[in-house]
């Protein structure tokens, strides 16, 4: 049952929380925006006496501090959760429904951002935001300054980047997880020149080798770890003869670390929020995920490193801001993705009831179940996109009514072993119920599959019908995604504790910055009488 949302004009009024100062503030000179993977609020409260002054104590201290921020669709994963929160508007309505999509006419997944019509700048790979539908908070501040301001994304992650930076934006830059370099898209024409010196004066290639990543503390002041974890301390390091290095290194604090040093790069030498009367932004995406290279499948004080690291790099930020634009000129946001992937299987000492849901195998008997009932053929184009992908092309070559073929094949599917639900497409797009209600505000009609499958908790899904063969451990767990608005001037600080909408927070942002929101979003800002 979705959770009671106490209306917030009422808490607002109640509390005074983000109420004016009581004079009309300036304009802000620059927005930092800032999307932290898998950020969690209970691990930011329960390390917070470890953590330093100027990080995420002094948003805190300073700002307003949402503990629970609300992500109502099902299936969110980085990408779709960095486009809903920038958008205002859930993954089922502005087009990007998750980091991959199921291309019929190809028969093959591919990246969403991904765009023919643009060539990769220090990468194979071309991307643009042509399949985001609506406008994004970006666009809307871009389109505010008459196309004056500078707009800029910064992230390992691609995809994040291009979320970030619209349809609009100046440029959107990512790590190329192939040689090291900063990347990005000829739909930005260039490579930004911050991005174009940092790969050339300190090449990551040439510096991997020497980084290492261990405890930032010692073990003992890590709380609640089990004796096994105390007794040795961790030590990663990143050999460039090791094929995955550098997405290794993206996933890890040192990922986060050389974000915040091109971030600081750019506000120096691009005169970010300096420049006369208009409003940048730059947008950064960081990891708060499991470091899965963990070689004993804990993770638990690699992750508690994390979040310390993470603070003290926000903290690193912060001084820039407040040495250079000032930080009473600036708009600070930030929020986590909204879901958290913990999953890994339990040794079987422990005796979790689970099993292997083959999808090779699955393919294989649905289409014997098809071709018993239709005819021979090959029915089920793929497994993607958490469910089967039917050809409709083959169904109505032998004027096979879709739904009455998926309507069976659900019923066939609901027999094997591991396997919770089955929903067809048209279940989704008429929601009875509040698990169908979640997966439609997921779900784009263009690019879904006519049967989404739901394992039951404890057993793997194991998509062995590509390579490499992807094993995901099935897991369920409600987390609470914080937000963070620090507007000095603008917003007296505030601690909300009733939960808040995620797409209530880009109308929020345009209502600080006294602009439109974005074209499709969802929800009203959080009042600031």
């Amino acid at each position: 049952m979705r959770r009671f949302l106490i209306p917030l004009c009422l808490l607002l009024g109640s509390l005074g929380a983000l109420a004016h100062t009581g004079k009309a503030a300036p304009r802000p000179k620059l927005v930092v925006a800032i999307v932290v993977d898998q950020l969690r609020t209970d691990y930011i409260e329960y390390l917070r006496p470890l953590m330093g002054a100027d990080g995420f104590a002094r948003l805190q201290r300073d700002g307003v501090y949402m503990r629970d921020v609300e992500f109502d669709p099902a299936r969110l994963d980085a990408v779709s959760s960095t486009a809903m929160l920038f958008t205002g508007a859930c993954p089922g309505e502005n087009g990007v429904p998750g980091a991959n999509l199921w291309d019929a006419s190809a028969l093959r997944t591919n990246p969403v951002f991904t765009d023919p019509a643009t060539v990769g700048v220090n990468t194979s790979v071309g991307l643009s935001p042509a399949r985001m539908q609506l406008s994004t908070i970006a666009d809307e501040l871009m389109i505010d300054g008459a196309g004056l301001a500078l707009v800029h994304s910064i992230a390992a992650d691609p995809q994040m980047a291009v979320a970030m930076a619209g349809h609009a934006g100046s440029g959107a830059v990512w790590l190329n997880t192939a040689d090291g370099r900063w990347a990005t898209s000829s739909y930005y024409k260039e490579l930004p020149t911050p991005a174009s010196n940092r790969n050339f004066r300190a090449p990551l290639s040439q510096r991997i080798d020497t980084m290492q990543w261990k405890p930032m503390l010692p073990i003992e002041s890590y709380p609640g770890l089990p004796a096994q974890k105390r007794q040795y301390d961790f030590r990663h390091t990143f050999p460039s003869r090791l094929k995955e290095v550098y997405e290794q290194f993206a996933a890890s604090p040192k990922g986060n670390e050389e974000v915040t040093t091109l971030a600081i790069d750019y506000i120096k030498s691009l005169n970010m929020g300096r420049r006369g009367d208009t409003i940048d932004m730059l947008c950064l995406g960081y990891t708060a995920a499991p470091f899965r290279a963990v070689k004993d499948g804990d993770y638990r004080l690699e992750l508690q490193d994390t979040y310390l690291r993470l603070d003290a790099q926000l903290g690193r930020l912060f001084k820039t801001l407040d040495s250079t634009v000032g930080l009473s000129n600036c708009v600070i946001f930030i929020t986590g993705t909204g879901y958290y992937d913990d999953a890994v299987a339990p040794d079987t000492k422990y005796r979790i009831p689970s099993g292997d849901f083959s999808t090779k195998r699955a393919i294989a008997l649905l289409n014997g179940y098809f071709s018993a009932k239709y005819g021979p053929g090959n029915y089920v184009d793929s497994y993607a996109s958490g469910g089967f992908h039917i050809s409709a092309k083959l169904l109505e070559s032998k004027g096979i009514d879709m739904e009455d073929a998926s309507r069976g094949a659900k019923e066939f599917l609901l027999k094997m072993s591991g396997v919770n639900n089955i929903y067809t497409l048209s279940d989704i797009l008429n929601p009875t119920d509040e698990t169908t209600r979640r997966l439609r505000l997921s779900t784009d009609p263009r690019t879904a599959p006519q049967l989404t499958l739901m394992l039951t908790p404890g057993w793997n899904l194991v998509e062995d019908h590509t390579y490499p063969v992807l094993t995901t451990p099935i897991r369920r767990g409600a987390i609470t995604t914080p937000a963070f608005i620090m507007a000095p001037g603008n917003l007296n600080p505030a601690r909300i504790d009733t939960p808040v909408e995620a797409t209530s927070l880009a109308p929020t942002l345009s209502s600080i910055l006294h602009m439109r929101t974005p074209n499709g979003a969802a929800s009203r800002p959080i009042p600031t009488p």
